[in-house]
């Protein structure tokens, strides 16, 4: 099992229910495919580096989860025919980043 890393933006003008579904879609998905979650964390409505789809703000998800490598081509596969997802972008984490990812976890834990 590899460690990896997904950010996903969803469009703006979804209701607070809508991004709730949507994000307990993906869970569901990615632990029917084996994986296990480590981290779920909601980064809220931010704005854009630049315009995507006429947009200028989304709202911020991000998972961290370790899962079979077979797991990450549906799940993007499944993020390219979802018009509420704006971008993505999965990353797999090697041990260094593996171990800043469980620092900044701690970090966000101790500041709650």
């Amino acid at each position: 099992m590899n460690h990896y890393e997904t950010v996903f933006i969803l469009n703006p003008v979804l209701s607070d229910e809508q991004i709730k579904e949507t994000v307990k879609k993906y869970e569901e998905f990615l632990v029917s495919k084996g994986a296990e979650m480590v981290s779920k964390e909601n980064w809220g409505l931010k704005k854009l580096a630049y315009p995507i789809q006429h947009k200028k703000s989304g709202f911020y998800h991000l998972f961290e989860f370790k899962a079979p490598g077979e797991a990450i081509e549906p799940l993007e596969l499944a993020f390219r025919r979802d018009e509420r997802m704006m971008r993505y972008l999965t990353v797999k984490l090697d041990k260094h980043a593996a171990a800043w990812a469980e620092k900044r976890r701690k970090r966000i834990q101790e500041k709650a």
